[in-house]
């Protein structure tokens, strides 16, 4: 099995500007909670003429907090990384506080609609009222004055999640994707395992080895961790197959198998985390099931 060591320290107090590296500041969102650790992270990339990546939460103590740090300076941009209600909300009153533009890959939507019934959504729904003003695809480059971001596409923990990478420091804005306290959450209908590994190869392929997440401290030597959650999902996957193998054929049967000791608040998110497992096994042709994955379904080894 593969050892993920996680990091749970991060020493900030909600709404007070830190200068985690050259250029970037993080202000964290007063919305802690066993989804989001210590509350979500917003990033103002820039001095003077700055953007702001994920406003977060719709909380207005979050929203005065990010203000008050870029008082006196020209927000220009506002980049998003996905729909979830922790990280795009309090877009919509930043824009109108500052006139930015706003950018993401585009609106919430399922990532499989033909295929997967939705399940019981956790804490973190959808944001379904957000619209970039600019859409973004993989690889545009966004350039600021004294900054430049390129959008990298890591569908899988939303069907619209995107990262941006800070060329100078190098240095990449992961939002959910990858996070240094936990595993990310990948659950329909939002997310799809298929392509949230097929995202996990992608940054293994890239350079960057410095992530900056939305909830969590920095990441350092993080193509290293991204390889280690890799091989997390499919030691993940591999004990899905076993439980099936001596009888688990429910999705909460799997779950208390696999999961020895699990905090109770969190067996939502792994059932949900299971069944975007069992989606991509069930496409895979290693499992079956009755009709469309479900979060009701039994499922068996093909």
């Amino acid at each position: 099995m593969t050892n993920l060591i996680f990091d749970r320290t991060l020493d900030l107090v909600a709404g007070i500007p830190d200068e985690i590296l050259p250029g970037v500041r993080r202000v964290l969102a007063p919305n802690p909670g066993p989804m989001t650790f210590k509350g979500t992270v917003s990033y103002i990339v820039g001095h003077g003429s700055v953007a702001i990546i994920d406003p977060g939460p719709d909380d207005e103590s979050h929203v005065a907090a990010l203000l008050a740090a870029v008082r006196g300076e020209t927000v220009t941009h506002i980049f998003v990384t996905h729909t979830h209600r922790d990280h795009s909300p309090a877009t919509a009153a930043l824009k109108r506080a500052t006139g930015a533009q706003v950018l993401a890959e585009g609106p919430h939507r399922p990532a499989r609609p033909l295929f997967v019934e939705e399940a019981p959504r956790s804490e973190a729904a959808a944001d379904t009222d957000f619209m970039p003003d600019t859409r973004l695809a993989d690889s545009d480059v966004v350039d600021g004055r004294g900054w430049t971001l390129e959008a990298v596409a890591t569908p899988g923990h939303t069907a619209n999640h995107m990262g941006y990478v800070l060329r100078e420091p190098a240095v990449h804005f992961c939002g959910d994707h990858v996070m240094g306290w936990s595993t990310t959450v990948v659950a329909p209908p939002d997310g799809a395992m298929a392509d949230y590994m097929a995202s996990l190869e992608k940054l293994w392929q890239r350079d960057e080895d410095v992530y900056l997440p939305g909830h969590g401290n920095i990441l350092r030597n993080a193509r290293g961790y991204v390889h280690a959650l890799h091989e997390h999902r499919r030691d993940r996957e591999s004990a899905i197959l076993a439980a099936l193998m001596d009888g688990a054929a429910d999705i909460p049967a799997l779950v208390r198998a696999i999961y020895i000791g699990l905090d109770e608040r969190l067996v939502l998110a792994a059932c949900r985390s299971v069944l975007a497992h069992l989606e991509d096994l069930v496409s895979r042709g290693l499992v079956t099931t009755d009709g469309a994955p479900s979060i009701a379904g039994t499922y068996r080894l093909t």
